[in-house]
């Protein structure tokens, strides 16, 4: 027995169910996560096109001039298929000269996040004794790789340029297990040591010289549903981190709280009020009992 066009039937309303409020949008292309994906690829060799002191100026400025053309390209097109997905009833002239908008703020920006990326690197070869030079930490560090990404989403994201910024994160976050929203604000030099299981939230703030381990959340308290929350309440939701500090491995920091500069927080706490200024958090130390194995004769 054929259930084909019941079948078809049956899962076609479902579409209606979930479209938005006005109007259903599933004929309009969005950009897709491949895409974003080639994307993320040329934003890293134009930042680290791989040149050495000895490499000619000619051959660093046509390497960075590819890299470039590509990820303007990449990002036209997602942009004008992001923002005519969004906005429907704009006409295709109005969606492209948005996106090349984007095009031209991203531009502006370039050298200095080039800058912010250079000191970033050497954050992390600063702070990690096994790194061997700057040069290891941009190819092997996974936390490098998601802070370029972050670094271009978030510039993309405060401009208001349509769902790009969160694939970009989250294709990030697939690739190194990093989990940056494009709306947290990342002072200078900042790394994340190892980095798997890193969460930053949206309204989080970091300021410069600051470095996580690995499992560090830096997120929000559950709160119930958006429609009950007036706008001030839903705005800053997350922590800010001050200058010169360091959070270990597994720490968790929720809610819009300040952690004060020059501060060390330990391994595995759980904090959800503001710490002071150049203060020490740890945890109790759990109490330890040793005991041998009893083996049946």
């Amino acid at each position: 027995m054929d259930y084909t066009e019941s079948f078809l039937e049956e899962y076609l309303e479902s579409f209606d169910r979930l479209k938005r409020k006005d109007r259903l949008q599933s004929s309009l292309p969005l950009p897709t996560m491949s895409e974003i994906k080639n994307l993320t690829v040329s934003l890293m060799a134009l930042f680290f096109p791989g040149q050495r002191e000895t490499m000619d100026k000619a051959v660093l400025k046509l390497a960075v001039s590819e890299s470039y053309h590509k990820a303007s390209s990449i990002l036209m097109d997602a942009a004008f298929k992001a923002i005519r997905y969004e906005s429907p009833d704009k006409s295709q002239d109005l969606c492209l000269e948005e996106a090349e908008g984007y095009i031209k703020h991203l531009t502006a920006k370039l050298p200095e996040i080039r800058r912010l990326l250079k000191l970033d690197a050497e954050a992390g070869f600063d702070g990690d004794p096994a790194a061997r030079s700057v040069h290891e930490v941009i190819l092997c560090y996974p936390a490098l790789h998601a802070i370029t990404v972050h670094r271009v989403a978030h510039e993309l994201f405060r401009e208001g340029l349509p769902i790009i910024p969160r694939m970009m994160n989250e294709i990030a976050h697939s690739q190194t297990g990093i989990d940056i929203h494009p709306g947290a604000e990342i002072g200078e030099s900042f790394f994340i040591d190892h980095g798997t299981g890193v969460v930053i939230g949206e309204t989080t703030v970091i300021g410069k010289h600051v470095k996580l381990y690995q499992g560090v959340t830096l997120g929000a308290l559950s709160i119930p549903k958006k429609d009950t929350l007036s706008e001030t309440e839903t705005k800053k939701r997350h922590p800010t981190i001050e200058d010169n500090v360091t959070i270990y491995a597994g720490s968790t920091i929720l809610g819009d709280i300040t952690i004060g500069h020059d501060t060390i927080i330990a391994s595995n706490a759980w904090i959800k009020d503001s710490i002071p200024a150049e203060s020490m958090v740890i945890t109790a130390r759990p109490e330890i009992k040793v005991r041998p194995i009893r083996r049946e004769e």
